[in-house]
């Protein structure tokens, strides 16, 4: 039986699904960032079992993440998303996602991509963790805290900085699969394949 990373609650199919799956594998296309930033800000005083069974609510409430679509979401599309019960239904998380939306977009212009601006945090390397106990694992990190500042001042919600590390483990930026897990060596040799360059911290 393979052994996965200690968090992992293996009773529980969407997470098993999920780490097996994506969890820690790199993201370069906005669109899925786009997606993950959603639901990780989402997530905010809950627990992600709690968001990820919602994830296909998040889907069709938000446009399947078309951040273009949602960020032209108006005062009306943010009190129906008041009344869907497929999504969280906190006035302040609904309405933060239409203005982040925007403020990606903002990033996207500047940038040319929110992957470009996203991944020189880490210059464009992937952060490769030593971790094997549950303990062992942080709740933020300087890259998070970096990346969680300068979201935060361009007016980014939502985003404090274990928020923003949660985010840069789903969407690979830091492999934080433990040592003995066995999707660790599976993601890394993945970026040998595709060219990523990886450090290990």
């Amino acid at each position: 039986m393979a052994n996965r990373c200690p968090w992992l609650d293996e009773t529980k199919q969407y997470y098993v699904e999920y780490h097996d799956q994506e969890w820690g594998v790199p993201v370069l296309d906005d669109r899925t960032l786009f997606e993950f930033l959603v639901l990780e800000s989402a997530q905010a005083g809950l627990s992600w079992y709690t968001i990820l069974k919602r994830r296909d609510g998040y889907r069709r409430a938000f446009a399947n993440f078309d951040v273009e679509k949602v960020a032209a979401f108006t005062e009306e599309d943010g009190l129906r998303l008041q009344q869907d019960t497929g999504i969280i239904r906190n006035k302040l998380k609904i309405s933060s996602t239409i203005t982040n939306a925007q403020y990606f977009i903002e990033i996207q212009k500047e940038f040319g991509s929110f992957s470009d601006y996203l991944w020189s945090f880490t210059d464009h390397k992937v952060l490769v963790s030593s971790y094997k106990e549950l303990e062992d694992y942080p709740a933020t990190s300087k890259v998070s805290d970096a990346l969680s500042k300068d979201l935060k001042k361009r007016g980014f919600k939502f985003v404090g900085s274990t928020i923003i590390y949660a985010f840069l483990q789903a969407a690979g930026l830091i492999n934080d699969h433990s040592l003995d897990c066995y999707r660790r060596q599976e993601v890394i040799d993945s970026y040998q394949a595709s060219g990523l360059e990886y450090e290990l911290v």
